[in-house]
Order: structure tokens, then C-alpha cells, then sequence
């Protein structure tokens, strides 16, 4: 549990947010107001990577899910690649995601818990980018949206369920957690604790021959080691853009549509009459008339009200309808026909009794139809224009996936086809220092990572209802190193360092052992007779080591992980060496059960013990519901992502 506190005292209060399931779920589920659709076509749809019940998750599934976090993750960090999120197993992550989450689903259906449609309606119309100027969801733009996700109504409902369900079953795992203080004290001490040690360093190098290696083993190495030297992959994109000036003649909208426009949101220009107010609650209605009395005497509102330690509240400016909802009828009918500067009331509300003053009134005439007709002109007809180039979009879709070549469309469309320079798979120019590709390609730049090859034409929009691009695979170059004559001088001083193995491994067990025995680590290393860097001595605390996160040493993050006494061995990264790591001395922190950081403490223990049983329930329900995984289309598709690296 200790993993879920790392750099709580780094913060005045120390409260570590900790990710549940069902946030995750919600989290999958907003992820529609960012993602770009389409397939990627990697696999076809028999190709499962894992069953849930009688359910399948294909490898279309899975990789559709994967762009989807994807442009998640970037959102937060632009730079973030796919080979970062392979490399920390994000792809076994997102499928043990996707198996819980169809897990709760089936096992709440299983248990005659029903997700209606008038539910599920409810929670897609929170989707605020789908609705129209009535508050109502527009079967435009949700199709659009739908569009944009490369899901059908189908899949996106059903997405919605599986939310609504994990909201239901894990939710209550929330309720009655509490951590004793005492406890959370002794975590506290751990967290806070210092510790000395010592780090010795033996290089590879330092024990490595002086003589060159032969080309046959350099060679040898080379055929040992191609991933070190591998390139990544490397593509070029083959791309055009066109805006909505393609459309050359939207339809005027007709006075029918005008008038039905009009009707469908009369409420927009309907006169209105506001008055701006401020009021003040007394307990008693004797109360009350004594602040009306003194006020009506000369004195202002606020001086009297604040004499008896009480303030008046600015509502602003309300409808007559906005106010009879917080106070009553009785007492809006009284206020709005009282004059700008006068007092109202008493009147008996909810949590008392009420004095209103009438700041000032503000009124709009409205507007007509014909005073309205040009901003609805206007309204609908960029509507229609957004329509057009929607469904024009589509067409061309449509023809992708009849066979048409980018090149076809192109022609048809006389736009000019441009190709990228070889890119990396974050958009950054291969072998150019960071040169990005351009805004506007930057967002299928992952979509064109993902695909087969050339010969997968896409579509992808890129600005909303604006700008669109068509797009396709260049050149591919799959991750591989290259030629070894390109790099054999570098090839030869890794093999010849690499001789020093044996060597540098014997030395740090001879080290090992005589600390083991009571040597000091100085003397041990001084017997080995060879010129290593200084030994690390190491008088640090747990909080500062724990502020650095990944980017501290292992060799220090391992003194933080041992016992007192124990002496360790660790390869050093790329295996250039070894360490040996001896923890001397532990200090534990002192923590008071007063310190104001406590309470924040106990807040993320009680979140770390929630996310313990949410877990707990969560494989409840894939042991009852019952889930399998097939790993080798999980290491096809991890392949086809990285390149076949």
C-alpha cells in the first residue's frame, strides 16, 4: 500500500489523488469530446485478444481503444508517444480495462440489474457538443459525433451502459472507510524516514581488455544486440487538405425554416424583465421588521443587518419566475411590483423570513420574427454549410472504402497531393532536432502510425465542420538498426567494454562479500586494485528521493527498498556495469498525531484501502462472469504498433 503515498509530505496537505475504476470509465467515456475516429485496420475482426463471458474483445477493439487514450494522454503531455505507452505496458494496461469494465457489465445483467434507455439517453445528453439551441440532443450533430469516434450508435450506447453500470456496483465500495489515526501516524514515519548507505560503482570499462576486438566478434555482437541500435519506425505521409470553401452553393434557408427555427427557440427572444435584488435572511419574522424598522428610519440595509452581526446577499438580476423558485410566489409578485430602491417584505421562505431590496429593474423588449430572421438566416445557414461539407466528407469516405486510391481523390477534388519528410511516430522530423510536422497533420500523425501501410487511405477532420485532410502512408521504414559498416566503430567499443562482464560481476560479489562480513566498503573496494570512482556515501530522506520520481537513481531507490544490514548487487542500465548498495543506517520520522498533514494522510490511505477493494471486487467479477486472454494476438498487435520491434 506504501506506493499510493509516495510524495505526500511534499505537499502542505498531502492529499494523493488515487484513480478508481469508475473514474476510469468516466474518464473512457469523455474521451468523446477529444478522440479522432476511424479504424486502424490491423487486424481483422476474428482476431480476438480476449473473451469476457460469451463476449469477444477483437484486436480492432483493443486498437481502436489504444487511439483513443492516446490522444487522452496527450492531452496532457503532447509529446507522448506509442512506443512510451508500450514500453509501460499500456496496451495490457487498456485491455485489463476493457475486461473489467465488460466484466461489471455482464455480471450486473447476470444479477437482474437493468440499465434503461431513458438512462442511458440521460447520460449521452451530458455530451454538451451534441445538443442543439433547444438543450435538446441534434440528431446532426450526434451523428457527426458518431462520425468523429468511428462508432456507431451501438457501440457508444453500450459504452454508456458498461459507465452507468460500474457507477452502480463499484460505487458503494466507497462508503464506511476509515483509518485509525495510529496507523496513519506509522505510515507517516516511514514516509519521513532517513537513511545512510553506500553506493559503489563498478564500470564495465574499468574492467574491460585495451585491445580492440576482431571483426568476427565484433560481428557477433552486432547480431546479439540489433535492438540496441534499432532505428524506430519511420514513416512518410502522403496528405492534401481542403476547407468548406469545396461547397460552393448552400441553400438559402427558406422563410418556412426560418419561421420553424424561430418557433422551436421563441424562448431566446422573448421580452424579458428582471429586477436586480439584494436580500438578507433574519430567523424571525420580529426579527425581521425590527431590520425593516431601523431601515425605513434612514440607516442602510447593510450598516443595520451588519450591527446584528448578519450580511445581505446580492442575488443579481432575476426573472420573476427565478426568484418565485427560491422564495415563493407571494413574495415575487410582492417584489416586482415594489419601485427600484424600495424594501420588501418581510416574507416567510424556506430557512426564515426575507427583507428584498430592488437594486434597479433591466428589461429587453424581445424581438420579433422579422427582427430575429437575421441572425437565424445567418444560424441556419452555417448549419447547412456544416451539413455539407459533412456529408461531402462522407462521400469521399464512402469511396476510400470502396477502393479509391488517395491519389484518385485527389484528382477529383484538384487538390495536390504533398508528402512529408521521414517522421517519427510523435510528428517530430527524423533526424532534424525536433522539427515538427505541421498543426494541421499533427492530429493523424498517430492514425497513420497505426495503420497497415500504404494503400489505407483516411480521412480525418481536423478543425470541426472547417478543415479536413486526406491522408495515406508514404514510406514505411519498420524499426531495425542499421547496416553494421554504418556504426562499427561504435559496435566495437560496445563489444570491447562488454569483455569486462565476467570481470566487473566477480569484482562486485568479491565487494559484496567482504561488506557482508563487517569490511568497510571503502577497504573492500581498495582490494580489488583497479581504478573505480569514488564510493557514493548516501545521507538522504525518503521525501527527497520520492520528489524526484522516475528520474532518481536505482541504485538510491534501492537503499529506500532494503532492510538494515543488507548488502545488494544491481546491473547497472544497458549493462554497463554493476552496483553494490548497502543500507546502514534507518531513521524513522517523527510524526506527532497533531501535524496538520495528518488529516490529508489519512484521506489517501482511505483512498488507497477504497482502490484495494474496488479491486478486490472487480476480479470477483471476471472469476463469476469469467474472462480469458489471448496473449499471442496481444503480442501481435503490441508488435504492429511498434513496429515489429
Amino acid at each position: 500500500m506504501l506506493q499510493f503515498f509516495r510524495g505526500f509530505f511534499n505537499s502542505k496537505v498531502g492529499v494523493i489523488a488515487t484513480l478508481m475504476l469508475v473514474g476510469m470509465i468516466a474518464a473512457a467515456f469523455a474521451l468523446g469530446d477529444i478522440a479522432s475516429g476511424g479504424g486502424f485496420g490491423a487486424f481483422g475482426k476474428g482476431n480476438r485478444v480476449a473473451t469476457v463471458g460469451k463476449e469477444k474483445i477483437s484486436s480492432n477493439d483493443l486498437q481502436q481503444q489504444t487511439g483513443i487514450w492516446l490522444e487522452r494522454l496527450r492531452g496532457n503531455n503532447p509529446g507522448f508517444t506509442i512506443k512510451q505507452f508500450l514500453a509501460e505496458d499500456g496496451l495490457g494496461k487498456l485491455l485489463s480495462f476493457l475486461i473489467d469494465a465488460r466484466a461489471t457489465r455482464i455480471w450486473g445483467e447476470q444479477h437482474g440489474i437493468y440499465i434503461g434507455n431513458r438512462l442511458i439517453d440521460h447520460e449521452i445528453g451530458k455530451q454538451s457538443r451534441i445538443l442543439g439551441p433547444d438543450g435538446k440532443i441534434d440528431p446532426d450533430l450526434y451523428n457527426q459525433f458518431l462520425r468523429e469516434q468511428g462508432m456507431t450508435d451501438t457501440q457508444f450506447r453500450g459504452e454508456a451502459t458498461e459507465l452507468l453500470m460500474a457507477r452502480q456496483l463499484l460505487g458503494p465500495s466507497t462508503i464506511g472507510i476509515a483509518v485509525p489515526k495510529k496507523i496513519a501516524t506509522r505510515y507517516a514515519g516511514v514516509l519521513t524516514e532517513t537513511r545512510l548507505g553506500a553506493i559503489v560503482t563498478l564500470p564495465l570499462a574499468a574492467f574491460a581488455p585495451k585491445e580492440a576486438p576482431s571483426n568476427a566478434e565484433v560481428q557477433a555482437y552486432y547480431n546479439a544486440h540489433k535492438g540496441q541500435y534499432a532505428l524506430p519506425q519511420r514513416r512518410t505521409i502522403r496528405w492534401a487538405s481542403y476547407d468548406a470553401s469545396v461547397i460552393q452553393n448552400v441553400p438559402a434557408p427558406t422563410d418556412a425554416e426560418v419561421a420553424a427555427r424561430y418557433n422551436a427557440t421563441k424562448a431566446q427572444y422573448a421580452p424579458t424583465d428582471k429586477r436586480k435584488l439584494t436580500q438578507v435572511i433574519l430567523p424571525t419574522e420580529a426579527a425581521a421588521r425590527a431590520v425593516l424598522a431601523e431601515a425605513a428610519g434612514g440607516k442602510k440595509l447593510e450598516q443595520v443587518v451588519a450591527a446584528k452581526g448578519l450580511a445581505t446577499a446580492a442575488l443579481g438580476s432575476l426573472t420573476k419566475e427565478a426568484y418565485a423558485a427560491q422564495a415563493n410566489q407571494a413574495a415575487a409578485d410582492a417584489v416586482f411590483t415594489a419601485e427600484a430602491g424600495k424594501l420588501a417584505g418581510p416574507f416567510k421562505v424556506t430557512i426564515g423570513w426575507a427583507i428584498v431590496r430592488i437594486d434597479g429593474r433591466e428589461t429587453t423588449p424581445g424581438k420579433t420574427l422579422e427582427q430575429a430572421k437575421p441572425d437565424l438566416v445567418k444560424q441556419i445557414t452555417e448549419e447547412k454549410r456544416r451539413n455539407a461539407i459533412i456529408e461531402y466528407s462522407q462521400r469521399i469516405d464512402e469511396e476510400f472504402q470502396g477502393g479509391s486510391s488517395l491519389g484518385d481523390i485527389a484528382k477529383e477534388l484538384n487538390l495536390t497531393v504533398v508528402e512529408t519528410p521521414l517522421l517519427l511516430a510523435d510528428g517530430s522530423v527524423f533526424g532534424e532536432g525536433g522539427l515538427k510536422v505541421a498543426p494541421q497533420l499533427a492530429k493523424v500523425v498517430p492514425t497513420a502510425f497505426l495503420l497497415d501501410g500504404p494503400g489505407n487511405p483516411q480521412l480525418a477532420e481536423v478543425d470541426p465542420g472547417k478543415t479536413f485532410v486526406i491522408f495515406d502512408v508514404g514510406q514505411d521504414l519498420p524499426a531495425a538498426p542499421p547496416p553494421l559498416d554504418q556504426i562499427r566503430a561504435q559496435v566495437s567499443e560496445d563489444a570491447r567494454i562488454a569483455k569486462g562482464e565476467a570481470a566487473a560481476k566477480a569484482a562486485a560479489e568479491k565487494v559484496k562479500a567482504q561488506v557482508e562480513k563487517g569490511v568497510p566498503v571503502e577497504v573492500a573496494v581498495a582490494s580489488l586494485g583497479v581504478v573505480l570512482p569514488p564510493v557514493d556515501r548516501v545521507d538522504t530522506d525518503r521525501q527527497k528521493v520520492e520528489a524526484q520520481g522516475a528520474n532518481s537513481p536505482m541504485p538510491l531507490r534501492l537503499i529506500f527498498a532494503m532492510p538494515k544490514g543488507k548488502v545488494k548487487l544491481l546491473r547497472a542500465p544497458r549493462n554497463r556495469g554493476w552496483y553494490v548498495v548497502t543500507v546502514t543506517q534507518v531513521t524513522p520520522g517523527k510524526v506527532t498525531e497533531n501535524d496538520e498533514r495528518m488529516g490529508g494522510l489519512g484521506e489517501s490511505l482511505k483512498k488507497a484501502k477504497t482502490e484495494e477493494y474496488t479491486e478486490e471486487l472487480r476480479g470477483a467479477f471476471r472469476k463469476e462472469v469469467g474472462s480469458s486472454r489471448d496473449d499471442a494476438n496481444v503480442a501481435k498487435l503490441q508488435g504492429q504498433l511498434s513496429g515489429g520491434n
